[in-house]
């Protein structure tokens, strides 16, 4: 009896063994490479081994027939192979494609700082805006402390390596804003228009910005209003240039938020002696206003709006004649209004389309004539968002621009008024892709085509941007684009059908990103053509006026920031170098730009002193000199300014929890700056002609401010607005 249990033990053993079959193979990359540890196995079976160091699997199995061989590994897509298991063994090589997390994914930094709350790892915080020293809380104060900007002391406005302050333009929630500054008297600075306590994220693109953006030859700006505030809140605040105040207001679905503020500065300039007589110190009243709509589940309509009307007037003395003054006034009324909408309309497309409108009158008063320059303009657009893919996105969309510039001479002899302006309409469509290759490296392509009236004249802007990560925080970009922009309105006024100007940018970035420091370092070429030339004895002579300059800059911007080497400190530190050369305008050969500087340097240093609940902080800048064209010596802009150094400081001091007390004061060193110098038109007795510095106003600016803050919520303060 045991002989026969015991053959038959034998036999079922025997044709166990017969039936193992072997599984064995290699799991890799789409480049090839070995995947350490990845998983295989048949599908709802036991049966399975991971890899090796090689990416080697092998295991037995006794399953014949057809089934399904599973491999998974953490990044990685599944693949599911179907095998045939019968006698002998079966050898597979799988190959894995990474799984695409746009969480974790490489972004397009080329050219581009990003901040607000939609950024995962912030470069500049909106906050910045207005508790950096030396800004004043204005948006292009703060910027000008990063790389790629110059300091313009006369203007106050963004000039972009190598570019003026009209090519860097202004956009809000994707709608762009025509006159974004204030208007100023010669030689003095202005300030944006738009308050920052209205924003919750800033784009400050340096250049090769989104095909959606057209009509910026240098730079681009891009404010994000904010969305549906949680606390209802009333501000007041009484400063030293004149006082404002804000509420904010909830419903169920509906928010509206206001501000309104009165500035004069006629008591500040009478403790405070000023280097340009002024027979009117700076009045003005300016407002802003946001409503918001939440629509469906996902939906959000915008409603922003700005006024503001200024009045300065100056005498200004005669170079070659100081004892003749000329009375200059000017006066400003000014509207914009922007709504927009945005909704994702399903898992695979979204929607964001808005509209603006822009009005501007400047009023200005030259001894006893009056001229009157305005400008009004319309945009709409509306822009589509598909996913067509995990790996794949694309943006799409079409806007018009309609813009009527209008400028008004004083009587003539014959009591004619005379009038000079254009129509401009300017007609756009771009496309755009986003294809992630993988977790580490995307492509962004697009186009851009524009069909403008004035010159008559369609033209195609391609661009292009690539981004690498090189590891779990550092990462490459790359950048190219064609941008062009439409003349300054005082040329475009004589000379309707000038072409647009252009240039080509060309950016490599590396950047080193964690959650508390930043390391940032940038090349750029721009090549500009299509530029503005005139003949200066005939400026009133549109055959004067042809798009035969030229130009280039290049350089190199290096930016470190860092918040977790010092317990309560924050700091950052950029420098600039800029090469860049034009002949343009009246320029009569290849020359720098007065606006430019090689060397720009900032530091920016902010210190929270918990224990007496205050937050002081302070600004150091330079720039190396500037050119000037001095007719007393040979060459052209051969002169050069002595270099420009300003060191700011600012205090916040939370008195009560609702109760602010904020000061600043620039330039605390008092260093002479100059800006660039004006010659007369005549030679003096010795033969040359005289001069006069162009330098800021007052040595220093000196601010003090109480900000109080109503609300359910008693520990809410305006610190966030400081």
């Amino acid at each position: 009896m045991k002989k026969p249990i015991l053959f038959l033990f034998l036999f079922i053993a025997g044709q166990h063994l017969m039936a193992q079959v072997s599984v064995e193979g290699y799991v890799t990359d789409q480049n090839g490479q070995p995947i350490v540890g990845a998983n295989v196995y048949l599908q709802d079976t036991y049966d399975g081994a991971s890899t090796d160091t090689t990416g080697y699997f092998s295991f037995e199995t006794t399953e014949e027939g057809d089934w399904v061989l599973v491999a998974t590994f953490i990044g990685y897509r599944s693949e599911e192979l179907p095998i045939i298991l019968g006698d002998g063994s079966s050898k597979i090589n799988i190959s894995l494609k990474e799984e695409l997390n746009k969480l974790e994914a490489v972004v397009i930094s080329a050219g581009s700082f990003s901040a607000g709350e939609e950024t995962k790892r912030e470069v500049l915080k909106p906050l910045d805006i207005v508790t950096t020293a030396g800004s004043s809380a204005d948006i292009a104060g703060a910027l000008n402390t990063l790389p790629g900007t110059q300091t313009v002391g006369e203007e106050g406005r963004l000039f972009v390596r190598g570019g003026s302050g009209a090519e860097t333009k202004t956009y809000i929630d994707g709608m762009q804003v025509l006159n974004a500054y204030n208007s100023a008297i010669p030689n003095t600075p202005s300030r944006g228009r738009f308050s920052p306590f209205m924003f919750k994220g800033t784009s400050f693109s340096t250049g090769g910005y989104s095909a959606e953006y057209g009509q910026a030859l240098s730079s681009a700006l891009i404010l994000n209003t904010k969305d549906m505030p949680v606390q209802e809140r009333v501000d007041f605040s009484i400063m030293s240039v004149g006082v404002d105040a804000a509420a904010t207001k909830i419903w169920d679905k509906s928010s509206f938020s206001g501000k309104i503020q009165y500035t004069n500065v006629t008591p500040y300039f009478n403790l405070i002696k000023q280097s340009l007589e002024l027979e009117k110190s700076p009045v003005a009243i300016d407002g802003n206003f946001a409503f918001r709509h939440k629509v469906r589940e996902h939906g959000m309509l915008k409603f922003y709006g700005n006024f503001n009307k200024s009045s300065v007037s100056s005498l200004l003395a005669d170079i070659d004649s100081p004892e003749v003054k000329t009375k200059y006034q000017l006066d400003n009324h000014y509207y914009y209004l922007n709504s927009s909408y945005r909704d994702v309309l399903n898992d695979k497309w979204s929607l964001k389309s808005g509209f603006a409108f822009t009005y501007s009158k400047d009023i200005i008063g030259v001894d006893q004539g009056n001229i009157a320059e305005k400008q009004n303009g319309m945009h709409a657009k509306t822009v589509l968002s598909y996913d067509v893919l995990t790996q794949l996105a694309i943006n799409f969309g079409g806007e018009v621009f309609h813009r009527r510039y209008q400028r008004f001479l004083p009587f003539t002899a014959d009591n004619q008024l005379t009038e000079a302006g254009f129509d401009e309409q300017l007609i756009a469509g771009f496309v755009e892709a986003d294809l992630y290759t993988s977790n580490r490296f995307v492509t962004r392509a697009g186009t851009r085509w524009e069909y403008n009236t004035l010159s008559q004249k369609a033209a195609i802007a391609p661009r292009l941007s690539m981004g690498y990560k090189t590891g779990d925080n550092s990462q490459i970009s790359l950048a190219y684009g064609q941008f062009q922009q439409t003349a300054e309105d005082r040329f475009v006024r004589v000379a309707n059908n000038l072409e647009s100007e252009k240039a080509d940018h060309y950016i490599l970035n590396y950047q080193w990103l964690s959650d508390k420091q930043t390391f940032r370092v940038e090349a750029y070429y721009k090549d500009y053509y299509d530029l503005v030339k005139f003949n200066e004895d005939t400026p009133d002579d549109p055959t004067a006026y042809f798009n035969d300059g030229y130009g280039h800059a290049q350089g190199i911007d290096v930016f470190w920031r860092d918040n977790k080497t010092f317990r309560n400190v924050d700091y950052w530190v950029s420098y600039s170098y800029l090469d860049t050369k034009r002949n343009y305008r009246n320029f009569p050969s290849e020359a720098m730009p007065t606006f430019a500087s090689n060397h720009n340097f900032s530091f920016v240093y902010k210190h929270f002193i918990t224990d007496i609940k205050s937050q002081i902080g302070w600004t150091y800048s330079f720039a190396s000199g500037r050119p000037y064209h001095n007719p007393n010596e040979p060459g052209f802009n051969a002169g050069k300014t002595r270099s420009y150094h300003d060191l700011s400081m600012n205090i916040s001091y939370l008195w009560k929890s609702n109760v602010i007390l904020h000061a600043f004061v620039t330039n605390v060193l008092g260093v002479k700056n100059v800006f660039g110098y004006e010659y007369g038109t005549q030679r003096n007795e010795a033969g040359r002609f005289d001069r006069r510095a162009i330098e800021p106003m007052a040595p220093r600016f000196i601010f003090l401010g109480v900000f109080i803050t109503l609300s359910k919520n008693k520990s809410l303060n305006g610190l966030p607005n400081l």
